[in-house]
């Protein structure tokens, strides 16, 4: 789990200007390059990292839940079918579920993430809480997004999110698995 984390820690500094560009582009139909103009002519540098932390945020759990219920899943089909590993496309379906679950529990996350993201670039938008501490702005949109749309507001883009995150889990952990496998019996081969 904290090797998880770090990951995401160092990986979300090349993610998050992506997601920002991407997110305002997607929001505010405009063109990626008119967006990042945009955001460096009001923000600066600074408006590129908008949400990092709540990305971390996000992301933290996410993989934590990801990571550990892959290996648990993984080992409970090994030992279920009385061996000791699994193979690379039981692997794929252990990490589809646990995808799944971990996209579903943490979706609340995202959303606060995306509206914080697209805070301070909407200029028709209240920004009441944008100077606030970090956990605090997080919590804050949490409950703004709840009193306005109740739980279907923190859960909205769940359904694509599940999807997209199973798909990505099996093919991103399942072709982990695979080269794993694959260079275990590439080295023992070497050995002989």
């Amino acid at each position: 789990m904290i090797s998880a984390s770090m990951g995401e820690i160092v990986a979300c500094l090349v993610r998050v200007p992506v997601e920002v560009v991407k997110q305002r582009a997607q929001a505010f139909h405009m063109d990626s390059v008119q967006v990042l103009r945009q955001t460096m002519r009001q923000s600066g540098w600074r408006g590129l990292y908008r949400g990092y932390a709540s990305t971390i945020m996000r992301e933290i759990p996410f993989s934590m839940i990801q990571f550990s219920l892959w290996e648990q899943t993984k080992q409970t089909w090994a030992h279920w079918q009385q061996t000791t590993t699994v193979q690379p496309y039981q692997a794929m379906i252990c990490g589809s579920f646990s995808g799944a679950i971990a996209a579903f529990l943490t979706t609340p996350f995202d959303v606060a993430k995306t509206q914080i993201m697209l805070q301070d670039f909407d200029r028709t938008k209240s920004s009441e809480h944008v100077h606030k501490s970090i956990p605090i702005r997080y919590i804050n949109t949490i409950r703004l997004i709840f009193e306005r749309k109740g739980l279907n507001g923190l859960w909205a883009g769940a359904v694509p999110r599940v999807v997209w995150i199973s798909i990505g889990g099996a093919i991103f952990l399942g072709g982990y698995e695979w080269i794993h496998t694959s260079l275990e019996k590439f080295v023992l081969f070497h050995e002989k």
